[in-house]
């Protein structure tokens, strides 16, 4: 692909992509902060105590504590914990009723969420004060955090009705340190209405005291079943002598006075961002459990096919049998540290008559000296020199030189094992297939990472293989272990060289020429993955580009018959859904996975993450079964959630962005460290 012109790869998406992810992790905090909403509880004793003394009005001073009490015949009706959609409307519509003024401690977060109901309170000359952000303990809580959750009340407030709220009410009745510039109003009578007694009780308390003295009492419009505290106000308001006041009315204060336009900006910009950050919380959470189930599916569909492939495998094609000539053509650019590896290995195929092409590729490296030496000792070894064209114009070069009608496409790095030709070429006894994947296996298994990879070849590409097998619409027959009929390359024009994933763009076009694709799960071959992240990473960035051209370059088959159809409405789909689009998805995931563990309940969220990676174990187990794998690296399963799946999918995203801005990469090879000839068994027998 050296024809390509190399662009500079972009690099503001990812500037782009870090400030997205915290401005999620911002809002989502922000409403997880604002959803933590507790509930009225006991109240603390000495503060109490404190309100039966010289009045439940205090204001804090440097000389400090004044107290006030409401002068006889002034009854305070207070409701905390609201505004609530269900329950404040119809306290609103008893004091209306009766022509009462009440005073209503409201809750910064719920005022964010019905600032409607807050200003009609103000309308209908009710009072509001500060009852916090989120209802917590205040006297539990730092300095800082008492003064951050009046003044977001505040804000808020401000930004509902335009005024600057006076008073502050502290949940549960604890003391705060931080009340400067507020009037701190407890109670004279708490008829514990949150504990639902009845309404009888709560009457009987709140009522309960010397005849005509002046009181303030505590009820709730929010927080729970507030239905008894509904019908105790009612029957309060017609049953109580006196006159029913706002708090501030009753003590002679003057009202609350307009609030600042910063006040006012601050909290409209508090509003905006609660309301966005509720919005995505649910947007994301559909959406992460839309991916959930289609995870799910994915998982349930590939295990049943996985089940069917391999009792329709056995035995599938008959007898081994000689189908004729065989050519394999191995591509070669700088593969000095695996090459004589993979022709040992080829060479040692059972399958007789096996001819082995070599094309150099304009390597700098001695790929070329070491072939040439051993095509002196191998007779059917055979080298092709060539100045640096790229993979696909080696392959057409190998393939134009090959002698036999099946040929056998192998990645220069990878080693077969002895039977593997045999049985690859097995499935073109039906004269309909023109194409067979073999089965890929990594070899340099050493570490976290090339376990990871080990386990994905098993799990994801290999299950995936048996499906498209069954769905007759296989998108790939991999450069590692392929094989083709001469006869579908040449309906073909032979292998694409427009596409990063020429092994793709192959077999997709070999499917609409009519031919069909199978899987081979038999025939085995070792190669050698990337050893560090970054070589991993350029690796799936081509393959993931590259898929992504070929599926764009085919998108006619969705609208074409027979197996061409097939690929396109059943191939393509799976591909889009399951390693486009789920994989950009997957950073909602891991937002929204720190948002629960940061906001929602411990135990659900361990609940779904333990449910989800023993659903992947049992998965993967199953999936190393079927190759005759051993299941020592399931442990490492629950890390790649860590670090690898992150990896593929941020190499997704890099690949969606270069698609999308037409950019371009040349074939780039990996540096071989001679691993899989190393590595690999040495015969079928040591990997069973």
């Amino acid at each position: 692909m050296s024809r390509h012109k190399a662009r500079r790869e972009p690099r503001a998406h990812w500037l782009l992509f870090l400030l997205g992810v915290l401005l999620l992790l911002t809002e989502l905090g922000l409403q997880g902060y604002a959803g933590g909403v507790g509930a009225e509880g006991p109240h603390g004793e000495a503060v109490r105590a404190a309100a039966t003394g010289d009045g439940p009005v205090l204001r804090y001073t440097a000389g400090g504590v004044e107290a006030a009490r409401l002068p006889a015949g002034a009854l305070a009706l207070t409701f905390d914990d609201g505004p609530d959609p269900r329950w404040t409307p119809q306290v609103l519509d008893l004091l209306r009723q009766y022509h009462a003024h009440a005073t209503f401690f409201v809750i910064g977060s719920q005022v964010n969420r019905y600032p409607d109901l807050v200003r009609r309170m103000v309308d209908e000359g009710h009072e509001v004060g500060v009852h916090t952000f989120t209802h917590p303990d205040l006297a539990a809580l730092p300095p800082w955090r008492q003064r951050f959750e009046l003044a977001l009340t505040a804000n808020a407030i401000a930004a509902a009705t335009g005024r600057r709220p006076l008073l502050m009410r502290p949940p549960y009745l604890s003391m705060p340190d931080a009340v400067d510039g507020y009037l701190t109003v407890l109670a004279d009578r708490d008829p514990r209405d949150w504990e639902r007694p009845g309404a009888d009780a709560i009457v009987r308390e709140a009522l309960h005291g010397p005849a005509g003295a002046g009181a303030v009492i505590m009820l709730h419009d929010g927080g729970g079943d507030r239905s008894q505290t509904v019908e105790a106000t009612r029957r309060i308001l017609a049953q109580a002598g006196g006159r029913f006041v706002t708090v501030s009315e009753g003590l002679g204060l003057p009202p609350a006075p307009a609030a600042s336009t910063g006040m006012v900006v601050r909290g409209t910009a508090l509003r905006w961002s609660q309301t966005a950050g509720r919005l995505l919380a649910a947007a994301i959470g559909w959406i992460v459990v839309a991916g959930t189930v289609l995870a799910l599916m994915r998982l349930a569909v590939q295990v049943g096919a996985a089940r069917r492939h391999a009792r329709r495998s056995r035995g599938r094609w008959g007898p081994r049998r000689y189908l004729g000539g065989v050519s394999i053509i191995v591509p070669a650019y700088n593969e000095a540290a695996n090459i004589a590896g993979t022709i040992r290995s080829l060479s040692g195929s059972d399958y007789p008559g096996c001819e082995i092409v070599v094309v150099d590729d304009g390597s700098t490296d001695a790929t070329a000296a070491i072939v040439r030496r051993m095509a002196r000792e191998l007779p059917a070894v055979h080298l092709l020199r060539q100045a640096n064209a790229g993979k696909p114009a080696a392959l057409n070069a190998g393939i134009a030189a090959a002698r036999g009608d099946l040929l056998v496409l192998v990645d220069g790095d990878t080693v077969f094992e002895p039977d593997a030709v045999g049985r690859l070429v097995q499935p073109f006894a039906d004269p309909a297939v023109g194409a067979v994947s073999g089965n890929t296996k990594v070899a340099n298994r050493g570490g976290l990472l090339g376990r990871w990879q080990h386990l994905e070849y098993v799990v994801g590409f290999n299950l995936d293989r048996r499906l498209f097998d069954l769905g007759e619409c296989m998108p790939t027959i991999p450069g590692a272990i392929g094989a083709f009929r001469r006869e579908a390359l040449r309906d073909v024009g032979g292998v694409p060289g427009d596409t990063l994933a020429e092994d793709t763009d192959l077999t997709m076009a070999v499917l609409r020429a009519g031919w069909r694709a199978v899987y081979a799960d038999d025939a085995v071959a070792w190669t050698e993955a990337p050893g560090t992240l970054r070589q991993l990473w350029r690796q799936r960035y081509r393959w993931c580009y590259g898929t992504m051209q070929a599926a764009w370059k085919h998108r006619g088959a969705v609208r074409e018959r027979g197996g061409a159809g097939r690929l396109g409405r059943r191939g393509l789909l799976y591909l889009m859904l399951f390693q486009v689009l789920l994989p950009l998805a997957a950073p909602l995931v891991d937002v929204y996975a720190i948002y629960g563990a940061l906001f929602l309940p411990w135990a659900q969220v361990a609940a779904v993450w333990c449910g989800f990676t023993a659903l992947q174990l049992a998965t993967t187990a199953y999936a190393l079964r079927l190759d005759r794998e051993p299941l020592t690296p399931l442990w490492t399963v629950p890390l790649q959630h860590v670090v690898y799946r992150q990896l593929l999918y941020l190499v997704v995203l890099q690949g969606t962005v270069a698609a999308l801005l037409g950019g371009r990469q040349r074939w780039q090879a990996m540096a071989r460290t001679g691993l899989a000839a190393a590595a690999a068994p040495a015969g079928r027998g040591r990997s069973e």
